[in-house]
């Protein structure tokens, strides 16, 4: 609900501040007096176009404030309940905006988003939300009491298009996947020919290059076997005949360190040492090979290895092992990609077959709620003047979409045996707007409309029809704020409040002001829509009885 309305420097406003009550409030002023000021005001609230001209007192901004009572979420708590809600816009003269929710600044989509949800304003001419298909869908469903049908179709088909999402990127993956997968087939073939193994080309390169000089290292450890165990000048042969010497005298009268550090036993280690290190000096020696044939064949393997590097992008032969198990679990993935897609084109499959019985279900509810729509409308719409109204809801099934499956329209004909048509496209002004406060008094029954505001929707009708017009925003108002700007005195009089918007003079400039009335300030407003500007008696005492019946009624 709008509590408070707050509007400063704007066109003909200076300030005023309008305090706003539950059930249905009346706005009425003389034409120019700035109603339209008014919504325009409150059209930036939802985000709409800044227009600096609008901008009285250049010096300043314009700043617009709504308080709204509704549920609002505790930033702390995360806890939701009834308080207030306040946004605001500012405009500076430079044509800068600001918007704010909660004082937190906000961008305009967010204002609108946040006061759309808030605030229905109906024009004569304009009624976005009605004269689109999907809010007449919205409508429809809310008849229909879909709710819960529909969050429970809309989980499916969210996951549906998961689903066909899925199995497209599948096959979009397989259709750049089908090249790749012959290049690793390729480097597979390759790897698995060549075998490698962890350390082996390393051992391929010690093995070639002893191959190599095979002959030069046998002869080199030839010579050192002899320096170390020959016959003549050989190192044993020296610690051999040194030990001799120390043996030949009391080796204790000179070095008195025990026996196990003696020279002699040490010589001795050393000699057993030398004698271990020529043994495997001849065993190494007896190993090596020289065979040509040898040779080349290790060669032919450290080539191999050699070019596997050069050609898969690696660094060693190591590298080639780990290559080829990636490459081998690569294809394994890209293999199995066949498989995922048919597993998941049978579940969709079986999920469109499920999501296309929820979405028959919807269009039986809808259409019988259709029915009941149309035969409830037309007794509502007749009494306002339209004695020739005939009004039809027509549903078409088409593909599945987050809705379900119906495309949903309007038509309607105020001409006897006129053409059913689009209901944008066939109504004049008077009788669309007689015809959308029908549409909205039944909605008002179902769907937890926001506050609701009506700009002269009850032009070019008078007399009873009017009266019918009023009775029809009052029974509205017993579920939902409305405030209704008219110039009928008929409906005027049924108000909970009423406002009056009034121009005056300044020293400066005229300026537009707002007030509640009440009492014989009330009376007067009523009379002078009755007589005009000259008030009559006999309009001030047909003013008191609209406001007298209307008490007695309520």
């Amino acid at each position: 609900m709008l509590k408070k309305l707050v509007i400063r420097n704007y066109a003909l406003i200076d300030e005023v501040e309008i305090d706003f009550g539950g059930g249905l409030s009346i706005i009425t002023g003389q034409t120019g007096a700035g109603k339209s000021i008014m919504l325009g005001a409150l059209g930036l609230l939802r985000g709409e176009r800044a227009d600096t001209k609008a901008i009285a007192d250049r010096a300043s901004k314009t700043v617009v404030e709504a308080t709204f009572l509704t549920d609002v979420t505790d930033p702390e708590t995360g806890e939701s309940g009834p308080g207030e809600l306040i946004v605001r816009r500012e405009i500076s003269p430079t044509g800068r905006s600001r918007a704010f929710i909660q004082d937190s600044p906000v961008t305009l989509t967010s204002l609108g988003d946040c006061t759309s949800a808030l605030l229905d304003i109906h024009s004569q001419h304009a009624n976005l939300s009605l004269n689109s298909k999907d809010g007449q869908l919205d409508i429809i469903d809310a008849m229909a009491e879909n709710a819960a049908f529909l969050t429970d179709y809309r989980a499916d088909f969210k996951k549906y298009v998961g689903l066909r999402t899925r199995i497209r990127q599948l096959r979009e993956l397989k259709a750049r996947n089908i090249e790749k997968r012959g290049i690793i087939r390729i480097q597979l073939e390759a790897l698995n020919k060549l075998k490698p193994k962890k350390g082996e080309q390393q051992e391929v390169e010690r093995r070639f290059e002893m191959l190599s000089e095979a002959d030069e290292i046998r002869e080199q450890m030839s010579g050192a076997y002899e320096a170390l165990a020959g016959d003549q000048d050989s190192a044993m042969t020296g610690v051999r005949l040194a030990v001799g010497c120390l043996e030949s005298f009391n080796l204790e009268a000179v070095d008195p360190t025990p026996e196990e550090e003696s020279l002699i036993a040490r010589l001795n280690s050393i000699y057993i040492e030398l004698k271990d290190i020529a043994y495997t000096i001849e065993q190494l020696g007896e190993s090596v090979e020289s065979s040509p044939t040898l040779l080349a064949h290790t060669g032919a393997r450290m080539r191999a290895y050699y070019e596997a590097v050069k050609s898969m992008g690696v660094d060693t032969g190591d590298d080639l092992v780990d290559l080829r198990d990636r490459l081998e679990a690569q294809l394994h993935m890209l293999d199995g990609d066949d498989d995922e897609s048919r597993e998941l084109e049978q579940e969709a499959r079986s999920l469109a077959k499920v999501l296309k019985d929820k979405a028959e279900h919807l269009t039986r509810r809808r259409r019988e709620a259709a029915d009941k729509f149309s035969r409830n409308l037309t007794e509502r719409a007749v009494p306002l003047g339209l004695a020739n109204l005939r009004f039809a809801v027509a549903i078409k099934e088409g593909k599945l979409t987050t809705d379900g499956q119906d495309n949903v329209e309007f038509l309607c004909s105020f001409n006897k045996n006129g053409e059913m048509l689009p209901m944008s496209a066939t109504a004049s002004g008077g009788e669309l707007s007689r015809l959308t406060l029908s549409i909205k008094s039944l909605m008002a029954e179902k769907m937890n409309m926001p506050t609701v505001i009506f700009d002269e929707i009850d032009t070019g009708v008078s007399g009873e029809i009017a009266d019918k017009m009023g009775q029809m925003m009052t029974r509205m108002a017993e579920k939902i704020q409305i405030i209704t700007i008219t110039h009928l005195p008929q409906v005027a009089a049924k108000g909970v409040r009423h406002y009056k918007v009034y121009k005056q003079d300044t020293d400066l400039r005229t300026v537009s002001s707002v007030c509640e009335i009440s009492g014989n300030e009330r009376v007067m407003e009523i009379a002078g829509m009755l007589s005009g500007e000259r008030l009559t008696e006999a309009a001030l005492s047909a003013a008191q009885e609209l406001l007298r019946n209307e008490r007695n009624i309520k």
